[in-house]
């Protein structure tokens, strides 16, 4: 049994396709294959059952893969903490965000970052916050920075801020002169949100959950606009056609839109959400999120209050 060979059966969990894993381990497909089967042979037991359209994870192949994810993460952990003898702020962090934190927040961060620990280059992604979790997990990322809607993870975590949201609406909208708008007149409106993935999504619907309920229309403008992201729905509602929920982090970004799009703030008290660090807690460079919760307390957010708070088990 090879370090090699568990990767490959990762790799293959994952992608549930051979063709994809060797590609994603930049072998070819029979080297994967045979590699697989090899172990496979040596253990005495099937870790995938392949069929015909698609491949499946044996019930013993489930309890073998999780430890070969535990292996790795450990064999990782060694040339880790040989880098961190050395400098535990030298090499690459990968860094995972969800796309409606990205925008707003790595411009500051990444700046102040690259003054705190220039030797520590960030390999930055954005994506939904199920696909980070699994990154997360598995060891494809280090770090990840997303809203505070997890729960049973065996992650790591630590608040960073706090972020209340606001309401955007056309500069025709009946309601450009209020000084505030409860959540529960949102129900009555044509509403433009992000399509399903996006926890900000439902966040927005957990603040008021009769949307989908009273408003047909608006519920046929989401399927129009699913998978978008808030800077073309500012455009929308620019355009007049409905109006929208904003973490008040992306107002200073809606750029050419002042004097098309009015933002009123929520009813105290606001809706908001928190937004949390998470990284595994056998992840060995805590050097590495001590410096980037280092580099948080420096930012400033519009409309966020910053958290210090200890970190905890998810």
């Amino acid at each position: 049994m090879t370090l090699t060979e568990l990767k490959y059966v990762i790799a293959v969990a994952r992608e549930r396709h051979f063709g994809r894993a060797a590609e994603s381990c930049f072998v070819s497909q029979p080297s994967l294959s045979v590699a697989i089967k090899k172990l496979e042979e040596e253990l005495g037991v099937a870790i995938f059952e392949r069929r015909s359209s698609d491949i499946a994870i044996t019930p013993v192949g489930q309890q073998i893969i999780a430890q070969a994810q535990k292996v790795l993460e450990e064999s990782r952990r060694i040339v880790e903490i040989a880098h961190q003898g050395q400098d535990p702020l030298s090499g690459p962090l990968r860094l995972g965000v969800i796309y409606t934190i990205g925008p707003y927040l790595l411009p500051s961060l990444i700046s102040e970052m690259t003054v705190d620990t220039p030797k520590m280059p960030l390999y930055l992604e954005e994506t939904f916050t199920s696909e980070l979790l699994a990154k997360l997990k598995n060891g494809q990322l280090d770090v990840a920075i997303m809203a505070d809607t997890i729960a049973d993870t065996g992650l790591m975590t630590q608040a960073v801020y706090e972020e209340a949201f606001v309401v955007a609406v056309p500069s025709h909208h009946p309601w450009v002169n209020r000084n505030y708008v409860g959540p529960d007149e949102l129900k009555d409106q044509t509403m433009l949100l992000l399509g399903a993935g996006h926890c900000f999504r439902d966040q927005i619907l957990g603040v008021c959950p009769d949307i989908n309920r009273f408003n047909a229309h608006a519920s046929t403008v989401q399927r129009t606009v699913e998978g978008s992201s808030l800077q073309t729905i500012c455009h929308m509602v620019a355009q007049g056609l409905g109006i929208t929920v904003l973490p008040a982090s992306a107002v200073p970004y809606i750029s050419g839109l002042s004097n098309s799009v009015k933002i009123i703030p929520f009813k105290s008290p606001a809706p908001s959400r928190r937004v949390i660090l998470c990284w595994r807690k056998s992840y060995p460079r805590m050097a590495a999120v001590e410096a980037i919760l280092a580099a948080f307390k420096k930012v400033i957010l519009n409309g966020c209050s910053p958290l210090d708070e200890a970190p905890k088990l998810n």
